[in-house]
């Protein structure tokens, strides 16, 4: 029986987790993902992306002691 992924808020946290979490779904860098998203949210005049970051704190669920969610590998 294979795992279903969820996006929830990660432990490797700089805000809120919300990219962490977001890279961790993708099996990505969390690093990598942090700077796309600050790039794209300065050239669209930061207000946009700033708005989405506070919308995902909101509705995305933080990650619980209990979860029984597999961490992705970052493929290097």
């Amino acid at each position: 029986m294979e795992k279903k992924k969820k996006l929830v808020r990660s432990n490797n946290r700089i805000f809120g987790g919300v990219l962490g979490g977001v890279a961790e779904y993708f099996g990505v860098d969390a690093t990598m993902v942090r700077v796309c998203y600050v790039t794209l949210s300065i050239l669209s005049a930061a207000f946009p992306g700033l708005l989405l970051y506070i919308i995902m704190l909101l509705l995305v669920p933080e990650k619980g002691p209990n979860d029984d969610i597999e961490e992705a590998e970052v493929v290097k």
